[in-house]
């Protein structure tokens, strides 16, 4: 019997009923790259592959009170936040992580499902700016997330030194939404571009990608990958789940985080 822990990731994020995306997600990647999911939730949703048909917000002493329980006795590597689901839970979360200030944050700014049913109201988007970005290790927003949240920005590359300039460290921008045969996936810091990875273009429609990257990127991290080097890594084994994937029901299909079993 090994005494040595794992890892541990805590993740922040709404359930996905289907395993796809979410916080099911998170623990799945978490654990397929072998680190402990420590999970908050902060949001239930109605949804299958097809799209997300309710969402209903936790109350923000609820997510407040898991998080204090596990941070009081679990030591956590990494942070990962993905659908927070109002303005007072990006609140909750930006105080709980200001409190571990040396833990790095991975954030997966999800707007919107994959059909484009609303996932954040526009008083938690400017809460995110305000509140989450500032604390950020790496922001990991698609290009339409990008746009949004730059607030009238230009180019990906100007979205990138608005979002950083408004505190996060690393923001990886990815393609998936852009034309081409390849996805571009750009790594910025305040210095501009620190990495681009280009991957074929996988035929499927996916649910679940955004988040399995940035699990994937928390838990790299919190085995000790510098921001770059978990990107790179990341977005390697995002590819091969999504390249695995298989098709449950009508709608996307969904990744397989365990492809190396």
């Amino acid at each position: 019997m090994s005494s040595v822990a794992p890892p541990v990731v805590l993740a922040f994020a709404a359930s996905d009923p289907t395993g796809g995306a979410g916080l099911q997600a998170d623990l799945l990647t978490i654990a397929a790259l072998g680190c402990h999911p420590l999970s908050v939730l902060t949001a239930l949703t109605a949804q299958d592959t097809r799209g997300v048909e309710r969402v209903l917000p936790l109350e923000p002493s609820w997510i407040t009170r898991q998080a204090r329980v596990l941070l009081d006795d679990i030591a956590v590597a990494a942070f990962k936040a993905g659908v927070l689901g109002s303005a007072q839970n990006v609140r909750a979360v930006s105080e709980l992580v200001a409190e571990h200030s040396a833990v790095p944050l991975v954030v997966d700014p999800v707007l919107a499902s994959g059909r484009g049913d609303p996932l954040a109201e526009e008083d938690a988007i400017e809460a995110l700016r305000e509140l989450i970005l500032p604390r950020t290790t790496m922001l990991t927003p698609n290009s339409l997330e990008a746009r949004r949240l730059a607030d009238g920005a230009g180019n990906l590359a100007d979205c990138a030194r608005r979002l950083v300039d408004q505190g996060c460290e690393y923001v990886l921008i990815t393609g998936t939404h852009e034309a081409g045969d390849d996805v571009v996936n750009t790594l910025y810091d305040e210095n501009g571009i620190v990495r681009e990875d280009r991957w074929p273009r996988l035929p499927a429609s996916y649910h679940g990608s955004g988040c399995t990257l940035a699990s994937a990127i928390a838990a790299r991290l919190a085995q000790g990958s510098e921001p770059p080097e978990a990107a790179r890594d990341a977005q390697h084994f995002t590819w091969e789940a999504l390249a695995a994937g298989f098709k449950p029901g009508a709608g996307q299909w969904l990744p397989n985080r365990f492809f190396r079993r």
